[in-house]
C-alpha cells in the first residue's frame, strides 16, 4: 500500500508495532520491520546503556526502517535522546508528555517524530510542535492511557478532522478487520501493541503471554487515574489498587503501593498475581502466540481480502 504513512516511514505495510515496556526489544522490532511493518524499540523499561545495545542489535538484524518509542514521563530522557541521535535512529515515537520538549531537537537531526495523543486538543498541540504524524490512541489500549476515556471509534475520526498530518489509529486493534475499520474512519495506518505482546519475539514473559491469550472480555480495566491512567489486567495487585482507590488513597499512598519494579515483576518476570500487567481490551480476542512476521502477514492478508468484499 502506498499512502502518507508508508511514504513517511518508507515501509511496505501501514502496520506499526507499539513500543511497549518489557515487551518491545530489538528482536521484536527487527522482526516486524523485516516483515514490512515498522518495528519500535520500547525504551521506557531500559536504562540508557541498555537502549544503546538494543538499537545496535536492531540495526544489525534489519536493513529496514525501525524506530524507538520514548515515554516522556520516565527518567533519563535526555540521555535516551542523546543515544538516539548518536545512533542515527530514523524514527521516534514520543508519548506521555509535551511534544514540544524534544520534537524540534530530533527533527533538526533529520529524525521523523510521531506523538501519541488521546484527544483532538493534544493532536493539535503535536501538530503545532512540528510532529510528522500522531497516534490517536483510544481508551481500549493497554498501558498508559488518556484521562478522557474516549474510544478509538470516536477518537480517530475526531482527530482526523482536527489535524492535517497523518493519523495512526491505536487501541483495540489486533486484526485486519479492525485495521480496515480504522482506515475507513480516516486513519492512514494502525499501531498494534497487545497482539505483539503475544508474539514469539516479544521479551514479555511466557506466563504473561499465556495470560493474554487466555484472557476474556472484562479482564482489563483502566486504573490509577489519580497518578497516570493505565489499563491493567485484573489480578491480586490490581485488586489492591482498586481497594486503595475506593478508600480514597492519596497519590503518595498509591505510589507506595506501586513500589519499584512492579511492571518488570509482572510482564518481564512473569508474576501474574503481584505484578503490574499492562494489556489492552483486545487481548480478549487474541488466542495464540505467533511469530511477529506471521502476525503482520495475517493482519495484512485479512485487511486486503475484506477491502475487496462488498458491504453486507
Amino acid at each position: 500500500m502506498n499512502n502518507r504513512v508508508t511514504q513517511l516511514f518508507n515501509i511496505k505495510y501501514p502496520i506499526i508495532q507499539a513500543g511497549m515496556i518489557w515487551a518491545s526489544g530489538w528482536r521484536l522490532a527487527s522482526a516486524v520491520s523485516n516483515a514490512g511493518g515498522l518495528g519500535l524499540i520500547g525504551s521506557g523499561s531500559m536504562y540508557p546503556e541498555v537502549l544503546k545495545e538494543h538499537i545496535k542489535k536492531c540495526k544489525a538484524a534489519t536493513d529496514k526502517p525501525y524506530g524507538v518509542n520514548v515515554p516522556l514521563l520516565y527518567p533519563d530522557i535526555d540521555k535516551h535522546i542523546d543515544i538516539i541521535i548518536e545512533e542515527k535512529v530514523p524514527i521516534v515515537f514520543t508519548s506521555a508528555g509535551n511534544p514540544k520538549t524534544w520534537t524540534t531537537t530530533l527533527k533538526e537531526k533529520g529524525i521523523k517524530v510521531v506523538h501519541v495523543i488521546s484527544s483532538s486538543k493534544f493532536a493539535l498541540k503535536a501538530q503545532e510542535a512540528g510532529c510528522d504524524a500522531v497516534v490517536a490512541e483510544g481508551f481500549e489500549a493497554g498501558g498508559h492511557n488518556g484521562r478522557e476515556e474516549t474510544t478509538t471509534m470516536v477518537l480517530v475520526p475526531a482527530v482526523c478532522a482536527a489535524v492535517n498530518i497523518p493519523v495512526i489509529a491505536a487501541g483495540g486493534i489486533a486484526t485486519g478487520r479492525q485495521m480496515l475499520a480504522s482506515m475507513v474512519l480516516g486513519a492512514a495506518a494502525v499501531q498494534i501493541g497487545s497482539r505483539f505482546v503475544a508474539s514469539e519475539e516479544a521479551s514479555s514473559h511466557i506466563n504473561f503471554k499465556e495470560a493474554v491469550i487466555h484472557s476474556a472480555e472484562g479482564d482489563t480495566m483502566l486504573s490509577l487515574k489519580q497518578l497516570t491512567p493505565v489499563r491493567l489486567m485484573k489480578n491480586i495487585f490490581f485488586n489492591r489498587v482498586q481497594t486503595a482507590e475506593q478508600q480514597c488513597a492519596s497519590a503518595e499512598e498509591l505510589k507506595e503501593l506501586l513500589g519499584r519494579g512492579r511492571a518488570k515483576n509482572g510482564m518481564f518476570e512473569g508474576n501474574l498475581e503481584e505484578g503490574e500487567l499492562e494489556i489492552g481490551q483486545v487481548s480478549a480476542i487474541i488466542k495464540s502466540i505467533q511469530p511477529a512476521a506471521a502476525i503482520v502477514e495475517e493482519i495484512w492478508n485479512e485487511f486486503e481480502f475484506l477491502l475487496r468484499q462488498p458491504l453486507k
